[in-house]
């Protein structure tokens, strides 16, 4: 699947969605696509003189952000609720890492593989 393809599919199919579990390649590849765009909108936001633009799109994709990172913490077998240990600071290196790894094979308490391996 093409990166902007699991842009889309977070946007489209999980805007508000935090069940199941994501990839890693879903996870990494809706963060790439979203700093591309973000970069993009915040150069035209600049150019125009309109700063509230860069934060429109910030708020707008904030609901699918939170629900990716939340699934990509369930592939791990993780809570969602993890994602709050970003607010220590140091956190943010312990999610990292948790991003990275390979998902739990098979199915854990949050569904089946989205790999589709049993």
């Amino acid at each position: 699947m093409e990166p902007i393809n699991w842009f889309m599919k977070v946007v489209t199919s999980h805007y508000f969605d935090f069940n199941g579990r994501a990839r890693r390649a879903e996870y990494w590849w809706y963060t790439l696509v979203y700093i591309i765009i973000a970069v993009i909108v915040s150069v035209i936001a600049s150019m125009i003189k309109l700063p509230l633009l860069s934060s429109l799109l910030t708020l707008a994709l904030l609901l699918p952000s939170l629900g990716v990172s939340v699934r990509r913490l369930h592939d791990g077998n993780h809570s969602g609720w993890w994602l709050l240990i970003a607010l220590t600071g140091i956190g943010w290196f312990l999610l990292l890492y948790w991003f990275v790894l390979e998902g739990t094979k098979g199915p854990n308490t949050y569904g089946p593989d989205p790999k589709g391996a049993a």
